[in-house]
């Protein structure tokens, strides 16, 4: 046997590697979290499933679930991609935990990478569980599922990019404050679950320029009216996503 067989060669995994260890990490520390549980599945099904079993709000012509289950799809969007990420991120900051990771082998961006992958991983066991539950509620979704998955893409960025933003310029106790009052307003008046056509002709127009809006009605087009592909709610997500990403990685502080 070789002199050396057993020198120790000290070096960084390959990147990738180190990159989907990090997604996974971050997944488990996601689910494991009761407060995002409560946020990103506890409350979007509480909803998907009162709204449409109990005749509270005026939904429209035919099933309640045909206009839910749209947009309960994007809370769960929000809810993971904004709500959840900042308050998470913010208050790894603020424990120094991403100065450590930044020190680390692993890159900046590839840190951020495997947050964002940490969020379509979740989002997608969101969305199954959602659907499931829409489709025993009685959900006949229509549309083109490319549409539905540009849609979810945009929106997840839009919202990432948001979330980041907050919680790289904010303290934590206020990026948690924040993150929860801007997710109960959107809530309320993002067309997830009360329709835009119920408020103020002066506010329509304003309220359909949020992303959660363009998000909901989007799904909501292509879902229950069968629509192709809604252009104008993809573009104000994607206006979303430029602003929220650039502004972001300029001025996130790690410290």
């Amino acid at each position: 046997m070789s002199a050396g067989t057993y020198t120790p060669r000290p070096g960084a995994a390959p990147l990738p590697r180190m990159i989907a260890a990090q997604t996974a990490l971050e997944t488990r520390m996601l689910l494991r979290n009761g407060e995002q549980l409560l946020l990103t599945v506890i409350i979007p099904t509480l909803l998907l499933v009162l709204f449409s079993a109990v005749d509270i709000v005026d939904t429209g012509p035919g099933a309640s679930v045909d206009f839910l289950a749209p947009g309960v799809l994007a809370l769960a969007v929000m809810s993971t991609a904004f709500t959840g990420q900042a308050i998470a991120t913010g208050f790894e900051r603020r424990y120094g935990v991403l100065k450590r990771l930044g020190a680390s082998p692993l890159p900046r961006w590839a840190l951020m990478t495997a947050k964002t992958l940490s969020v379509l991983v979740t989002e997608v066991l969101q969305i199954v569980l959602l659907t499931v539950i829409a489709f025993a509620l009685g959900w006949s979704p229509h549309g083109n599922p490319l549409a539905v998955l540009l849609l979810l893409v945009l929106g997840t960025a839009a919202f990432s990019g948001l979330g980041l933003l907050m919680a790289g310029t904010l303290k934590a106790e206020a990026t948690l404050a924040a993150a929860n009052l801007v997710f109960l307003l959107l809530l309320v008046g993002g067309g997830v679950i009360v329709p835009l056509e119920k408020f103020p002709d002066a506010v329509q127009s304003a309220l359909g320029l949020l992303p959660v809006s363009a998000l909901s009605e989007g799904l909501r087009d292509v879902l229950q009216h069968g629509a192709s592909m809604p252009w104008a709610q993809a573009g104000i997500l994607a206006v979303w996503a430029v602003l929220g990403l650039g502004a972001a990685a300029k001025f996130f502080r790690w410290e």
